[in-house]
């Protein structure tokens, strides 16, 4: 089999192919862990009380239980254990939604007023209508060490992984795929799997599967007192209010307090990302954090371009492309996806091996094309 990208998602796919046996050959166009796509920004929200929907809980347990497994065989760290604080009215859909997850299945979360956050946490400034849920089990992914990790176990386990190779084009042809390389060579195999990131939506777009490539930025604060906002005393968190952007931070590991907004409505094509912050763009952020964290927004430290690749329904695609069964598409994973990496790996693999996948009729991509046929595309 072939795998096109080995970042967060194709390295873990890449891994878990390999562990079952599967002959993998991986193709990467930049180097093995790199900043150009989605896989990248030193920390990653990982919870299990999803706000975006229940149907996402088990995927997110065994991820889990993927996440802790690869770090004890690579034995590099990969989750920080900082909890969650979730804040906002008692109707926003982060509160409410978290909230419905932690119900249906059981899921260890305290609910806060204002006051009782104020007291637990003095450096956040509350609106009058805010409450607190704080998940214990949420925290950070190291996305980079996560690419890496995913990528140490492939090799140890008989994957080839090439960098630096871009794939031009691929074809299905009875049952194989041909995949060419811009340098002009061919490699056959079995099955293919498009695990291309931002770079995804051209091979989505071919089949009528809409993504949006989103450009987004994160930011780095330097707080006034780093201790106060070190990992073992400050949380991750996540902020939804009306009329303001959703946003969410992390505690301080040494290169300031992360900040990031979770959309930005500035929609681009991977190719043409602009990576340059502009200090507008860091006036913006700077405002939001002081009003709600005023001690931890002082001189930025460094920012950073990612792309978020988005389907309509901000769901992720996952399943045999609809012309070609030796296809699999894993992509559109709309800036929610780095947590499931393990999982998604999992997932494909079992695809690939005639397995079981588990739960993921959502993120067919049937649901985008199934009213076309292969005569209209």
């Amino acid at each position: 089999m072939i795998i096109a990208g080995l970042g967060g998602m194709g390295s873990a796919v890449a891994a878990h192919a390999a562990a079952r046996g599967l002959r993998v050959v991986g193709l990467e166009r930049f180097h093995p862990v790199h900043a150009y796509g989605a896989s990248h920004g030193r920390t990653r929200l990982i919870r299990q009380a999803y706000f975006e929907g229940s149907n996402y809980v088990p995927l997110l347990l065994r991820a889990y239980e993927l996440w802790d497994a690869l770090e004890v065989r690579t034995e590099i760290p990969l989750r920080g254990r900082t909890g969650a604080l979730y804040v906002g009215p008692a109707d926003s859909a982060l509160i409410s939604g978290a909230l419905a997850s932690a119900k249906m299945y059981g899921l260890a979360v305290d609910s806060y007023d204002r006051t009782d956050v104020t007291l637990r946490y003095p450096m956040f400034t509350l609106n009058a209508d805010d409450i607190g849920v704080f998940e214990n089990a949420a925290g950070v992914v190291f996305p980079e060490p996560a690419v890496r990790a995913h990528q140490q176990a492939a090799i140890a386990d008989g994957a080839e992984l090439r960098f630096g190779v871009f794939l031009r084009d691929w074809q299905s042809r009875g049952d194989g795929v041909r995949v060419s390389t811009e340098a002009g060579t061919t490699i056959a195999a079995r099955h293919l799997v498009l695990c291309m990131g931002p770079w995804f939506q051209a091979a989505a777009a071919s089949v009528g599967i809409p993504i949006r490539v989103e450009r987004n930025v994160q930011f780095w604060f330097e707080p006034s007192d780093g201790g106060l906002f070190a990992p073992d005393r400050f949380p991750a968190f996540a902020v939804d209010r009306p009329g303001q952007k959703f946003f969410y931070g992390f505690p301080d590991y040494g290169d300031g307090v992360k900040f990031a907004f979770h959309h930005s409505g500035d929609y681009t094509s991977p190719d043409a990302l602009d990576r340059v912050v502009s200090a507008p763009e860091i006036t913006r952020a700077r405002e939001a954090l002081t009003a709600f964290l005023p001690d931890a927004a002082g001189v930025c430290l460094d920012a950073a371009a990612c792309m978020y690749a988005l389907t309509p329904d901000e769901h992720f695609v996952i399943g045999p492309h609809p012309d070609y069964a030796n296809v699999i598409l894993a992509g559109g994973f709309s800036g929610h996806g780095f947590k499931f990496c393990p999982v998604i790996g999992e997932i494909v693999a079992n695809l690939l091996a005639g397995a079981d996948p588990g739960p993921v009729d959502m993120f067919s991509p049937k649901r985008f094309t199934s009213q076309l046929t292969k005569e209209t595309r």
